[in-house]
C-alpha cells in the first residue's frame, strides 16, 4: 500500500467519533519521507513539531537543505567533506508545521555545548528560538548553543547571547538576463568590460570560455585554476592554503556541486574560477588568471563571463562571498554581514561558561580592529600596510589554533 494512501487511512481512523488508537506520533512517524528512520526525540508544540536524529543524518537532507537554505556552507556536502566532519557523529533536528519541513539544522554535541553546522544561511528569529527551546530542554548539559557565520533575525530571542560580525559576503543578486545585468552595471565597468574583451579579440581570436558541471568537471581544469592563484598570490607575498589536500576537496565538491569556468587561450587555461552550486545560487571558491596577460584584466572578465552563465542558467544570487576585492563590487556585489552567535541557557550559565564569553570578547574586537585598518582611508598608508599584513600573517596562523568549533569538529571527525 502506498505510503501515502496509509497516511490518509489513519487520519481518516483517529478524526472517527470515539476513536483514539491513532497518536499524534504515529501520524508525524507516517508523514516521513521514505527511507526517513524514527527519531530519537519528537516535541509536539503549538502549531509545530520537532524531530531530532541524534549522530544521524536521514537520506533526503541534502536536497532539503538546498530548498530552505540555499547556501554551499549549509550543504552536507560541504561540511562532510571541506570541514571533513564525521556524518556519524552530525546530528539533525527538523521543524515542520502543519507537515511541512520549515527547518533544517545540523548539530554537534558534546558535553556542554552545541555547535550548528549550517553556516552562511539566513536563520529566522522563530527557526532560532525554537531550536534553542528544544537544545535546552532536551539536553540538559548544554549551557551554550553556537552559530558562525551566519544572518540571523534576533531581536525577539528571549535567551542571553553574544552576537557579533565575523565575515562579510559580497552577494550580487541575479537579474533575468545578462543583458540586463550589464545594463546593471556603471557606466565606467561597462567601458572597462567591453575595452578588455575587445583587446581580447584582437589579439587572440581564436579565445574561448568553456563551462563545465558536475562529472563534467576535469581535474586538470581544477588543478590549473589553483596552481594560477598559488602563483598570482606568492608574487604578492602570500601563501596559498590550497594544498594537496585540499585540492583533493575542492575535486570532490566539485564533482557534486560544482561549476568550472575556464578561458582558455591556444588551448592553455589563462583563467578560471571554481564555484558551487546550492540550489539557484552560486559560490565562488577560487578566481585566478595567468599574470602573463595581466594587460588583458583576464581574471575580471572570466569572473563576468561566469556571472552571466550562472544567470542563463537561472540563478537568483552570485556570491563573492569573503574579502573586499575591488573587482566584486565592480561587478555589482553588495556587502552582508555574516555573524557569530552565542546563544546560553541563562544568565547564570553564561557567567559559568566564562571562557567562551571572553573567548567570543577578543574575537569581535580583532575583527573589529582588522575592519579598521582595511578601511579605505587607510589602505595607502605604509605603516598601517605593514599592520594589515601582519594581522594577515596572524591569521593564517589561526587557521590552525584551536578554536571551540574547530575543536569540536575536528573530534568529532577523528572519532
Amino acid at each position: 500500500m502506498a505510503l501515502d494512501t496509509k497516511c490518509r487511512e489513519l487520519e481518516n481512523e483517529a478524526a472517527a467519533p470515539g476513536n483514539g488508537g491513532v497518536s499524534n506520533r504515529d501520524l508525524q512517524l507516517l508523514h516521513m519521507p521514505v527511507g526517513e528512520s524514527e527519531p530519537s526525540h519528537i516535541l509536539n508544540c503549538d502549531g509545530y513539531s520537532v524531530a531530532c536524529y541524534e549522530n544521524a543524518v536521514p537520506p533526503f537532507v541534502e536536497s532539503e537543505l538546498e530548498r530552505l537554505y540555499g547556501n554551499i556552507f549549509s550543504s552536507l556536502s560541504e561540511i562532510t567533506v571541506c570541514r571533513g566532519v564525521n556524518i556519524g557523529n552530525i546530528s539533525t533536528c527538523m521543524v515542520r508545521e502543519g507537515g511541512e519541513l520549515v527547518s533544517m539544522l545540523l548539530f554537534l554535541r558534546e558535553k556542554t555545548r552545541v555547535q550548528v553546522l549550517n553556516e552562511g544561511a539566513r536563520i529566522s528569529g522563530v527557526e532560532l528560538q525554537r531550536f534553542a527551546d528544544f537544545i535546552f530542554s532536551t539536553y540538559a548539559s548544554v549551557k551554550v548553543i553556537s552559530l558562525h557565520a551566519v544572518t540571523a533575525e534576533t531581536g525577539g530571542m528571549r535567551l542571553p547571547m553574544q552576537r557579533f560580525n565575523c565575515l562579510e559576503d559580497i552577494v550580487l543578486t541575479l537579474p533575468d538576463t545578462a543583458e540586463e545585468y550589464r545594463a546593471s552595471l556603471g557606466k565606467a565597468t561597462r567601458n572597462y568590460l567591453g575595452r578588455y574583451q575587445n583587446k581580447l579579440k584582437r589579439s587572440f581570436p581564436s579565445y574561448r570560455h568553456v563551462v563545465y558541471t558536475g562529472e563534467e568537471v576535469q581535474e586538470k581544469h581544477v588543478r590549473d585554476i589553483i596552481q594560477l592563484n598559488r602563483a598570482r598570490m606568492a608574487e604578492k607575498g602570500r601563501v596559498s592554503n590550497k594544498d594537496e589536500e585540499e585540492v583533493q576537496r575542492v575535486l570532490q565538491l566539485a564533482r557534486s556541486h560544482g561549476l568550472v569556468s575556464v578561458l582558455e587561450i591556444d588551448g592553455r587555461v589563462c583563467a578560471g574560477t571554481i564555484n558551487y552550486q546550492a540550489g539557484s545560487n552560486y559560490f565562488l571558491d577560487v578566481i585566478s588568471h595567468d599574470s602573463e596577460y595581466n594587460d588583458y584584466r583576464l581574471g575580471t572578465l572570466c569572473c563576468y563571463f561566469t556571472i552571466c552563465e550562472c544567470i542563463a542558467r537561472g540563478g537568483r544570487e552570485y556570491h563573492f562571498l569573503w574579502g573586499q576585492n575591488d573587482y566584486k563590487y565592480r561587478l555589482g556585489g553588495i556587502e552582508r554581514g555574516l555573524d557569530h552567535l552565542a546563544i546560553y541557557r541563562s544568565r547564570k550559565h553564561m557567567v559559568l561558561s566564562c571562557d567562551v564569553v571572553l573567548r567570543n570578547l577578543a574575537r569581535r574586537h580583532e575583527r573589529q580592529f582588522r575592519l579598521w585598518l582595511q578601511a579605505p582611508e587607510r589602505r595607502d598608508n605604509p605603516v598601517l600596510r605593514l599592520a594589515i599584513d601582519l594581522a594577515r600573517g596572524l591569521r593564517q596562523r589561526k587557521l590552525q589554533a584551536v578554536q571551540p568549533e574547530a575543536e569540536l569538529q575536528a573530534k568529532a571527525a577523528n572519532s
